[in-house]
């Protein structure tokens, strides 16, 4: 997918399921063709981690995925030692004493992989997605940068393992917390928003094609008056394509008030959101339904 130009990555992308705007499609043939690290942030829900999907796909490289969360640590997302496995090493002994035991433990038959470890090491080209980075600490950012600048983990006992192919990198980040200026440098960077009512309506259509037009084009319009509103959690892009799935089962043929409060809990799924959105869209799509809209 790399090789053409970047109007070919993003058809690629395209035919992936996956309507990348030009700095998305620039910043995933730049990974490609310069083998740099992607950080991706922006809101939850804008398709930051469904880019790296489709990279998965349209390359057909295999994702290695490692979901970051708060105390995540080396063990877990590098490597760590078979323990039980080398104490039975131990107690089973060798002619040559400790020594030979000691090299013995320490060699790869030892050795658990964990994601990034497994890209590394991988013998095919991968997609290596670390999701949500903002939500480790500082700590582990610094664990990550050797990784980015030179695809190689050092184990002390072993030395450095080094990537045999290169693999596709892209971290998320829902910008939760400002990332460190260390990781920042070894990485391209692209935002993600969430998209207008125009790219909104071809990627519903693309998802969900035997929707109505009309149908789908009420459906963006109803899903940018719930974002535009205070809540704990806007509708996601997949939570609109679950929607307009939710519709057609439904056999909608407009938006009504009837039809919104009976869906609405597939794009806004917090109580106090609930009370908000019925309050202020509903009662919109009740003056509009009069109309024959």
């Amino acid at each position: 997918m790399a090789e053409g130009s970047v109007a070919d990555v993003k058809a690629a992308l395209a035919s992936a399921g996956y309507l990348a705007d030009e700095p998305a499609a620039l910043v995933s043939y730049l990974a490609q063709e310069l083998g740099k690290p992607v950080l991706v942030e922006g809101p939850a829900g804008v398709g930051k981690t469904e880019l790296a999907k489709a990279l998965s796909r349209a390359t057909g490289r295999e994702l290695v995925r490692l979901q970051c969360y708060e105390g995540l640590d080396e063990a877990k997302a590098m490597y760590e030692w078979n323990y039980r496995k080398q104490l039975l090493r131990i107690q089973a002994g060798g002619e040559g004493g400790w020594d030979d035991v000691q090299e013995d433990i320490f060699s790869t038959e030892f050795l658990l992989t964990r994601p990034l470890m497994q890209a590394i090491s991988s013998p095919k080209p991968v997609v290596l997605l670390i999701d949500e980075i903002d939500k480790t600490d500082q700590e582990f950012e610094a664990m990550l940068l050797e990784l980015l600048s030179d695809f190689q983990i050092t184990i002390p006992e072993l030395g450095q393992v080094a990537a045999t192919t290169m693999p596709i990198v892209v971290l998320t980040s829902n910008d939760s917390r400002e990332l460190t200026e260390a990781l920042k440098r070894r990485c391209l960077y692209l935002w993600l928003d969430y998209p207008g009512a125009e790219r909104e309506m071809e990627i519903v259509r693309l998802h969900v094609p035997e929707l109505d037009e009309s149908v789908a084009r009420r459906l963006v319009e109803v899903i940018e008056m719930v974002r535009a509103l205070d809540l704990k959690k806007p509708p996601s892009i997949a939570e609109s394509i679950d929607w307009a799935r939710t519709l057609l089962l439904m056999g909608a043929e407009d938006i009504d008030r009837e039809t919104f409060t009976q869906s609405m809990s597939i794009i806004v799924k917090h109580r106090t959101d609930i009370d908000l959105v019925a309050e202020r869209v509903g009662m919109k799509l009740a003056e509009r339904s009069p109309a024959g809209s």
